[in-house]
């Protein structure tokens, strides 16, 4: 991986895509994954290195320039969201049971962002750090999360925050890292800042969040992590990608994926099933795909051997 390959991938910060495709994908798996912690009596932590500010007004501000809900959460909930089948409907129940909790009269207003999100599926003794370095975004996500004793909010650098804030002392918990992709590197960013993580909290899952406009770029991201993984000598991450057209144009924002590191052992199985109803919901191009896939370790490097 270098800087020339993959700086200004895109910027993407939360306001402008609130609700969108990637926005149901990345929201869909965490809400999964919680629930799988949620299956044990322990208690566990959450933190959200890229938090934004919490909830997302779909009909003003930043989020209107784009629409982009319309072709997301849209098309899942609200009057005009076809009804889903027992066996997804089930599965995706918790996820819009956040949703509808947003928006009591059943009209789309509100998108909540993975803040609220954790926030709403903790349990008494759980807890969530959320960080947001803009400052804007960073005093709203105080205003919002302000009372709540479970959640800390801050205010530094993501992958400081990552660094900061592990092990948990709960020893179980969920790190999610999904940056605006504003700066340069940001890929680079997200390997090395895996790397920190699993030094300090090898059990963990970890969830990362990334763009796809050019498929070399990602193609070259998810060898790096599978390097990651092989070095820290975790299980093969997960990736989960959906692509709104075949990647054609790296100009454009062709699709979305997370790589998930340590994913619970229905994660595979759940996403397959999802995504198979999911796709043509959200995108009407017939050539749109979707892949749920373990990352192949790479081969670990051999010690060097003693001196004599």
């Amino acid at each position: 991986l270098g800087p020339a390959h993959l700086g200004r991938i895109m910027n993407y910060r939360h306001a402008f895509h609130a609700g969108n495709f990637a926005d149901v994908i990345k929201h869909i798996v965490l809400v999964l994954c919680i629930e799988h912690l949620k299956k044990k009596p322990a208690p566990f932590r959450v933190i959200d290195t890229h938090a934004g500010i919490g909830r997302y007004r779909l009909h003003t501000g930043e989020a209107t320039r784009t629409g982009e809900w319309r072709d997301g959460i849209a098309r899942l909930f609200g009057p005009e969201a076809a009804p889903l089948s027992p066996a997804i409907a089930a599965l995706l129940k918790p996820y819009l049971d956040l949703i509808s909790a947003e928006n009591s009269s059943g009209a789309l207003n509100i998108y909540p962002g993975s803040p609220a999100i954790v926030q709403s599926m903790l349990r008494r003794d759980d807890r969530f750090i959320a960080n947001e370095l803009h400052p804007e975004d960073a005093k709203a996500l105080a205003a919002a999360m302000k009372g709540d004793k479970a959640v800390i909010t801050s205010a530094i650098d993501g992958y400081t925050a990552l660094k900061a804030h592990l092990p948990p002392k709960e020893r179980r918990g969920l790190v999610l890292v999904d940056p605006p992709f504003e700066e340069p590197g940001e890929l680079i960013r997200l390997t090395e800042g895996l790397a920190e993580g699993l030094k300090r909290f090898a059990t963990g899952t970890f969830a990362l969040w990334y763009p796809i406009k050019d498929p070399k770029h990602t193609t070259r991201f998810k060898r790096a992590i599978a390097e990651v993984t092989a070095h820290a000598d975790v299980p093969p991450a997960l990736e989960v990608e959906m692509f709104l057209r075949p990647p054609r144009n790296p100009a454009l924002l062709n699709g979305a994926g997370l790589v998930v590191i340590n994913p619970p052992f229905t994660l595979y199985a759940d996403m397959n099933a999802i995504l198979t109803e999911l796709l043509p919901r959200l995108s009407d191009n017939p050539e749109a795909t979707f892949s749920v896939d373990a990352l192949p370790k790479a081969p670990k490097a051999p010690k060097p051997a003693d001196k004599k």
